[in-house]
């Protein structure tokens, strides 16, 4: 340390002239872990800043570490070595801990300045429910690995001009925003801003499928996305628009593509899936694209004690991440009055909203769908395997995915089969190849303008 650098005492800062003060140390730890969850403390070094330095026997570090574990509850394991201030010995000790409240000799204690205060009953319950209640906020706790390289500053540029905000230096844009909290990065600050959520939180995660019938059992599409909330977000409103379909309206010379569902309504379903989301439970937000609906599925039930009926008809909202929704608030992506699902509602009235298990689900009905087209085709896809028996193992599951694409819509393009797939053009057209050489497939018309036909027979 530089001769003419001083220590000073604060909320953070102990000083002790040497060991024979241990119990007072202590006492100064509980009080600053209660007030900020972490501290450091020097022996060796008076109270005014003068370093003095402390004697070590063989022992000392040793006495130190039992005194702390010996009376402060709940146990702390803070770091303790031996240093070398402006050419002395002396001992410092690192520590943090956030199971609040802590007890010293059985008493709590707060820190106030550079003063250690006990707390009275009422502060000491005030502290327990204050807890209580934080421990509850997945958005606000401390993410413990995360560093601030670990977040993209472009993507917070990004934002801050999006909400009207200057960009004030990375960590301090985040406090601004409240997403850092005694100096460490919030769980919200990583799954909004992180360059790979995914490395903190498996479940920062978005699955999408596309389905052939009313259930589960004839997959066309399966997509997997990983990243922060905002890209999250995209993507699943483009997969939806993607797998849906798209009608038209003219304005004039204009052509306006309209989806058989309202965006608006979608993208609101969406944010509210991300934003609500019980972030506690491993798992995805889950797209499901059928026949006859799409449905947009989140774990979490409706927080605060409210119910189904209650979000339909009141415009109430309780938050489980509060954070999240103000920063969705600050570029106007959600409302503070919860008009969300009221806005749905506006847009699609026979939008379905249920709780199953865990899961809240959002559902969709498709308005291109025609029931009694639908039943025939259901029972194609079917019958196929039953019709074509063993023919039918004979084909691989890119080429049954090609066929339930094809029975789906006969004029599709070979690049949007190779799309849904997730494969290269030329691997689409030597499946085509196999089907036709086969008898499964068959093509009526030209390249262009013609369509594909399942041969049934």
């Amino acid at each position: 340390m530089n001769s003419y650098f001083k220590l000073k005492e604060s909320e953070t800062l102990e000083l002790k002239k040497s060991t024979a003060q241990l119990k007072p140390a202590v006492i100064s730890i509980v009080a600053m872990l209660n007030k900020h969850q972490e501290g450091k403390l020097y022996f060796g070094v008076k109270d005014d800043g003068t370093i003095v330095g402390q004697e070590i026997g063989n022992d000392t570090l040793r006495a130190i570490s039992q005194a702390i574990s010996a009376h402060i509850e709940p146990r702390i394991y803070p770091a303790i070595k031996q240093v070398t201030l402006q050419g002395k010995t002396c001992i410092e000790l690192e520590f943090r801990g956030n199971e609040v409240p802590y007890f010293a000799y059985g008493k709590a204690y707060i820190r106030t300045s550079d003063e250690d205060m006990p707390l009275s009953v009422k502060e000491l319950e005030n502290l327990i429910l204050r807890k209580n209640k934080d421990q509850l906020k997945w958005d606000r706790s401390i993410c413990k690995e995360a560093v601030l390289g670990d977040i993209d500053e472009q993507k917070v540029r990004f934002f801050l001009k999006e909400a009207g905000r200057e960009f004030s230096g990375l960590e301090n844009s985040l406090k601004k925003l409240k997403l850092i909290d005694a100096g460490k990065l919030t769980n919200a600050a990583v799954i909004l801003f992180g360059k790979k959520p995914e490395d903190f939180f498996p479940n920062a995660r978005l699955r999408c499928a596309v389905f052939a019938t009313n259930d589960t059992s004839y997959i066309i599409d399966m997509q997997d996305y990983t990243g922060d909330l905002f890209y999250l977000i995209g993507e699943a409103e483009k997969y939806i628009l993607r797998n849906i379909h798209i009608g038209m309206r003219l304005e004039g010379l204009k052509r306006i593509d309209v989806p058989e569902i309202a965006k608006e309504a979608i993208r609101e379903a969406i944010i509210n899936a991300f934003c609500h989301r019980d972030y506690y439970e491993y798992d995805s937000v889950n797209v499901a694209i059928f026949k006859n609906r799409v449905e947009i599925r989140n774990k979490g039930l409706l927080y605060g004690g409210l119910t189904i009926e209650q979000i339909k008809t009141e415009m109430v909202s309780e938050r489980r991440n509060e954070l999240i929704a103000e920063i969705f608030h600050e570029i106007h992506w959600i409302e503070k009055w919860g008009r969300g699902i009221s806005l749905i509602l506006s847009m699609e009235q026979d939008a379905d909203f249920k709780e199953i298990g865990t899961q809240f689900i959002v559902t969709f009905k498709r308005k291109y769908f025609e029931e009694s087209e639908e039943k025939v085709e259901e029972k194609k896809v079917e019958g196929w395997s039953e019709r074509w028996s063993e023919r039918w193992s004979e084909i691989n599951e890119s080429q049954r995915k090609i066929l339930i694409l094809v029975q789906n819509n006969p004029a599709i393009a070979k690049t949007e089969l190779a799309d849904k797939l997730g494969i290269n053009p030329s691997a689409v057209q030597k499946n085509l190849n196999t089907l036709k050489k086969k008898g499964f497939l068959k093509r009526v018309g030209p390249a262009r303008g013609g369509h594909w036909q399942i041969i049934e027979e």
